[in-house]
């Protein structure tokens, strides 16, 4: 039997409750939130809102960095491994508060998870047992895939591509939706010619997940034809250049928030 609590039931929380319960990963699941559980929440029977926490195997903290120190302050976690999915959340802040012989998970999903198309990517602690590694890794697989690094140092480089990348596709459907207009296209057949590529794109490199990127590339690309003009003027470097700088920018952010 797996007993989990959460911490925090907004979107992110919410998401990783209807992952478990839909794929059975935990038996029961308390629920700390003062706004209390969203409607769908409230009608499951794995689900039970709480006031404080109760014994556990895992509690995941979902709130926002800026409440994890009040949030932590109140806890009593006894013996549960604490998952976090706060950004900018350093194992040893939680080992300041439990104690550095507590088991800790640091994970940092991204928002497709909400749709169970999710990519996390966790570290834990010295303290955190195969055992334990295993079921957090079963709760982190409910909202998409999860990738398990040994270096903590990396979660900011981390952050930066996937954590925040959600959003630099959202503006390349934007961009590209704007480009259209420029081209004479009516702004909302731009829009749903932008948005239905991307994610026919993106549904296609996912179904084809073992073809490189670069090959799904060259696959639309004619010689001498209309992709290959385009792609001249993209693949010049600046296109590379500004996309490094952006990470740069992400992962330096990251890294202040941190401290």
């Amino acid at each position: 039997m797996t007993i989990v609590t959460l911490v925090g039931c907004g979107k992110m929380g919410s998401a990783m409750v209807r992952g478990w319960v839909a794929s059975k990963v935990a038996d029961t699941i308390y629920v700390i939130e003062p706004s209390g559980l969203p409607g769908d929440l409230q009608n499951m029977a794995e689900v039970e809102l709480v006031e404080q926490t109760l014994p556990s195997d895992i509690i995941v903290l979902a709130v926002k960095p800026q409440m994890m120190d009040a949030v932590c302050r109140t806890l009593a976690p006894g013996t549960a491994t604490i998952l976090s999915i706060a950004a900018g959340q350093k194992i040893a802040n939680f080992e300041k508060y439990f104690g550095d012989t507590h088991p800790v998970i640091r994970a940092m999903p991204n928002t497709p998870a909400a749709i169970g198309e999710g990519m996390t990517v966790a570290v834990a602690n010295k303290n955190v047992t195969p055992g334990i590694r295993n079921i957090a890794d079963r709760l982190l697989r409910a909202t998409g895939r999860v990738e398990w690094i040994d270096d903590e140092t990396l979660m900011d480089a981390v952050t930066a591509l996937s954590g925040s990348g959600p959003a630099y596709v959202f503006y390349l459907i934007e961009v590209l939706a704007k480009a259209g207009e420029a081209s004479g296209l009516a702004p909302v057949f731009a829009m749903s010619l932008a948005r239905q590529t991307v994610i026919g794109s993106a549904a296609l490199a996912g179904y084809d997940a073992e073809t490189p990127a670069e090959t799904l590339r060259q696959n639309v690309t004619s010689p001498g034809g209309t992709t290959e003009a385009a792609l001249n003027v993209l693949m010049d470097g600046r296109m590379q250049d500004l996309f490094s700088e952006a990470l740069n920018a992400a992962t330096s952010r990251s890294k202040e928030l941190s401290k």
